[in-house]
């Protein structure tokens, strides 16, 4: 396995990019992808009271038409019953524990010391408005934060998944995209790659990217 994340590294590094099959079985995905809608509409509801609380639900996604980022928590409800306190600790230990599928890329990228720094899920309804290419980060010579997206259903193309360009994380390439001179040309000549996914694959990404 830590061979394994040595080479996917090497293709993170390359490109940026990388797609991981299989990083987590269907009936999981299922569980997972009910406990997040269901934490959707009690979002809704609590912001449909009072909006100002809406932040402490969504990420910047929320501001967009028929989409949300919504953030999850760590921390479970006590008065949830056992099979939703139970969901999101399986959902990591499938992932990122011991045994976890992407533990060997994680330790290879930030190591056991590495910051798990956000946790949440991109909902998109039919009718949202297809993101812009960006970047989610500023420049940085080392990358700061590695990006999972894990698919709780299939992604179709009808969906408007994510479109990644490849090799767009290094200085030059950043460089490029900030020069409206050179920006059109490096969109049109850019190596993209959608994310079609089928339900359990992940895109792992440098934010840079």
């Amino acid at each position: 396995a830590q061979r394994l994340a040595a080479q996917q590294r090497k293709l993170i590094d390359h490109e940026g990019v990388l797609r991981i099959d299989g990083a987590l079985d269907g009936a999981t995905c299922d569980r997972f992808r009910e406990y997040v809608l269901k934490q959707q509409r009690l979002a809704d509801e609590e912001t449909a009271k009072n909006v100002d609380v809406s932040t402490e639900y969504y990420g910047v996604e929320n501001r967009r038409k028929n989409r949300c980022d919504l953030l999850l928590s760590l921390v479970a409800d006590e008065n949830a019953d056992e099979a939703d306190r139970s969901v999101i600790p399986d959902v990591l230990s499938k992932i990122l524990g011991a045994e976890g599928t992407l533990r060997p890329i994680y330790d290879e990228l930030v190591g056991p010391e590495g910051e798990f720094y956000e946790f949440a899920c991109v909902i998109t309804d039919k009718g949202s408005d297809r993101q812009q290419i960006h970047p989610d980060l500023p420049f940085r010579s080392k990358s700061p934060l590695y990006v999972i997206f894990l698919a709780l259903q299939d992604v179709t193309k009808e969906m408007g998944p994510t479109t990644f360009l490849l090799g767009t994380q290094t200085l030059e390439e950043r460089t490029k995209f900030d020069d409206y001179n050179q920006k059109d040309e490096q969109l049109a000549n850019a190596n993209a790659r959608l994310a079609l996914l089928k339900k359990g694959d992940a895109v792992l990404f440098d934010a840079r990217t």
